[in-house]
């Protein structure tokens, strides 16, 4: 049995690999229909490497990098819709795809921030105890003064014949 924040955390994955799956399998159906899809096949050949790009990213387990693929799948989605090779109808769909991609890709990155945060507070104090721990053992004890008595000339080896 996986701890919760792992199981979170692939739930998270699992979601945006979904999603982006889903993401993928639209636009290679739009890729392969005519023209009047509403998506010309260049623009759904150039807008499908960008889902690819964000399906890798989701695949590796990678938000952030998939926010970025999905940064770009949008810019392009919007240069292709201002040049005409996606209709209005397509560039609505595909932008609610994305937005729901982007939810899941989000919440992964979140879960991806917290674990890395709380990674890094326990090696804080893991590191603050192993120092504490090494300072207690630079203490040395209390060293006894030598004897200071005067043997009255007598020392060692000296006997009173």
């Amino acid at each position: 049995m996986s701890p919760a924040p792992k199981h979170r955390g692939r739930s998270a994955t699992a979601k945006c690999l979904t999603a982006a799956a889903a993401f993928l399998l639209a636009g290679s159906l739009a890729a392969c229909g005519p023209a009047e899809t509403g998506l010309q096949r260049d623009a759904a050949r150039q807008l499908q490497e960008r889902v690819l790009g964000v399906t890798q990213a989701s695949a590796n387990n990678d938000p952030a990098a998939g926010l970025a693929a999905l940064d770009s799948l949008e810019a392009d989605l919007a240069s292709a819709a201002g040049t005409g090779q996606v209709s209005e109808e397509r560039r609505r769909s595909i932008t609610t795809a994305a937005t729901a991609v982007r939810a899941d890709l989000t919440a992964a990155k979140a879960v991806a921030d917290a674990a890395a945060a709380k990674a890094a507070e326990d090696a804080a104090a893991a590191q603050k105890q192993a120092d504490a721990d090494a300072a207690q053992k630079a203490v040395t004890a209390p060293v006894a003064p030598a004897p200071t008595g005067d043997k009255g000339g007598r020392g060692k080896g000296k006997d009173d014949d």
